[in-house]
């Protein structure tokens, strides 16, 4: 038992050196700079809304995706999975809400494409759900929920500050600000219950984490570009 929580311990500190280093990224790309000094346009927040609606439509795809391809060994991460689904496959409609009360066409957003790094992030978390026991998965997802936990708040509120928006045309942000911390936790605790025995496990996660951080930051600073 203590060699497992040894080792769950070293992935949570390097796990957290990779979301210091994704937030050190993130804080310099162009939309996200612009819109913690106040020098975003409302056009502007209706494009991130825009390309993050298109992302998000896949996030649920690729954790049921994940659900299917986890064996039977892992019956209690398999319903843990599930669980996430369940609470993140209707973002979408916080979007659009967000979307519609910014002045944006609902149709349009609806119409919309992804832009060219949504395409590689969603393609890349394909190909991780679709392998057997996709369990490297807790990586991507620490960089995810990190989002909400540490970043949708502080965001929101610049946004509220600068372009004078009312709670309801942040809603996406300052849900996952207020929620995502309970699912850091459930992580935190998937990751001391074991699991990490899993040959090589511990270093797929560490991997999954910096790629995905990687993608990310690309659909952000590929805004617009389809």
């Amino acid at each position: 038992m203590e060699v497992v929580e040894n080792e769950s311990t070293a992935v949570i500190r390097e796990l957290g050196k990779t979301w210091a280093d994704f937030e050190g990224r993130l804080v310099k790309v162009p939309i996200i700079a612009r819109g913690l000094r106040g020098a975003l346009r409302l056009e502007d927040y209706r494009l991130l809304l825009h390309d993050h609606y298109q992302q998000v439509l896949d996030g649920s795809r690729w954790i049921a995706c994940a659900v299917s391809s986890i064996g039977r060994e892992h019956l209690e991460l398999r319903s843990r999975f599930l669980e996430h689904a369940r609470t993140e496959h209707r973002d979408y409609e916080m979007l659009e809400r967000d979307y519609e009360s910014a002045g944006g066409d609902i149709a349009a957003l609806r119409r919309g494409r992804q832009n060219i790094g949504s395409r590689a992030l969603s393609a890349w978390m394909f190909q991780c759900a679709g392998r057997p026991d996709p369990l490297d998965l807790l990586g991507a997802m620490f960089i995810i929920e990190g989002l909400g936990k540490h970043f949708a708040g502080i965001f929101a509120r610049a946004l509220q500050q600068h372009l004078g928006l009312e709670p309801g045309q942040v809603s996406f942000y300052r849900y996952h600000a207020e929620h995502d911390e309970d699912h850091l936790g459930e992580l935190q605790e998937v990751l001391e219950s074991g699991v990490l025995q899993v040959d090589g496990l511990a270093e797929r996660i560490l991997e999954t984490a910096r790629v995905t951080g990687r993608l990310y930051l690309l659909q952000l600073e590929e805004l617009g570009n389809y």
